[in-house]
């Protein structure tokens, strides 16, 4: 294993497309009292069935601290194909802290190791400490001995960017341009950077991401490659809803814009929940927030979206909310893949965390 300073685009490596096969995903165990109410206890079972959902065709790995370390050993003690890992963390988002990981036309595969700030840092970060967070992409390519890049000069989430794996990724402004990322930096230095770091060629800006959404807005609430130059895009017709502005500005980009092969966008609209799922009563009893912590109210409006799914080798997991919508985001991902089985999990348990399913996970390609 070895700490590269190199440029990955020069080296020939570039990030695959989610939907191309994977070697394993990372999964992070939730016991942060701030995100995951009652000790996190119903986040956990629902950890515990997404990673067996997975693990039906690809290893998983979770992470946990050294203080749940044997209790998550025991919750998988039975499951072959789902390794625990004890490695530190401050919260749950693999997708976020986890590595970005690249691979070149050999099968070489190799990480990418992006600052982490808890989403905005002094400037409008969600928890005051993450440094255990910042180190838990190196300490996985350490420990399972994959090489890595250092971009530790480079503040970047894992569910700000989606790739196409030809090329193209796609990105929100609302999220790479705010003034917790880096504001040194211009947008075109911060494009730059993203060709040269993903091995792209093609840098597509939404606009916006989904209302409320504390991430400011990260792509993969609101966006998502489904194939090449295929897209879904999160939508209402509810004019009054706040999202529908925000998701009609996406899709002007998306009609006007080519991908990083000259292709149109085909795209799908994925409609949000009818109803707004919201922060209960029940849910602010059993968070327990520290100082410095993005705390919550009830009432508040969470950033629910199935397009937060994730793909894995045979199957796609699409959250679900007890919403008359549900079923219209399974039918329309089974029309999208025909060849993967559609499993929807009940994720109310996840979005009250700040998230959903694409963001607890990050894909390692197959080498």
């Amino acid at each position: 294993m070895k700490k590269l300073n190199s440029i990955p685009k020069n080296d020939g490596f570039y990030m695959p497309a989610e939907f191309e096969e994977h070697e394993a995903t990372i999964l992070i165990w939730p016991v942060r009292p701030g995100s995951w109410p009652y000790g996190g206890i119903e986040a956990q079972a629902k950890f515990s069935q997404i990673a067996r959902e997975i693990a039906k065709s690809e290893k998983v790995y979770m992470l946990a601290r050294n203080d749940h370390f044997e209790k998550v050993c025991d919750v998988f003690r039975d499951d072959n194909n789902i390794e625990v890992l004890n490695i530190e963390s401050n919260d749950s988002w693999a997708r976020d802290v986890g590595p970005t990981f690249l691979k070149n036309k050999e099968g070489l595969i190799r990480g990418v190791d992006w600052q982490f700030n808890a989403w905005g840092g002094d400037f409008d970060g969600l928890y005051a400490d993450w440094d255990k967070d910042n180190m838990v992409a190196s300490f996985f390519c350490k420990k399972k001995g994959y090489d890595y890049y250092d971009k530790q000069d480079f503040v970047l989430e894992g569910g700000s960017i989606h790739s196409d794996g030809e090329g193209t990724i796609l990105v929100t402004e609302s999220c790479l341009l705010s003034g917790g990322r880096n504001p040194s930096m211009s947008k075109e230095e911060i494009e730059r950077t993203l060709l040269n770091y993903l091995g792209a060629d093609k840098v597509i800006w939404l606009p916006k991401g989904i209302y409320n959404d504390e991430t400011n807005e990260h792509v993969d609430n609101v966006c998502a490659f489904v194939a090449p130059s295929v897209v879904v895009l999160a939508w209402t017709d509810d004019e009054n809803d706040p999202q529908y502005q925000m998701s009609k500005a996406c899709l002007e980009v998306l009609t006007k814009e080519t991908d990083a092969r000259g292709r149109a966008f085909e795209i799908h609209k994925m409609y949000i929940p009818k109803e707004p799922v919201t922060v209960s009563v029940n849910d602010l009893e059993g968070y327990e927030f520290e100082d410095g912590e993005d705390v919550r109210e009830v009432g508040e409006r969470l950033a629910a979206s199935y397009v937060n799914f994730y793909i894995a080798n045979d199957r796609v997991l699409v959250p679900q909310f007890n919403d008359e919508n549900d079923a219209k985001a399974v039918e329309l991902l089974k029309r999208l893949f025909p060849a993967r089985e559609i499993v929807g999990i009940e994720a109310r348990c996840i979005i009250v965390g700040g998230g959903n399913i694409h963001c607890i996970t990050q894909q390692i390609p197959r080498g």
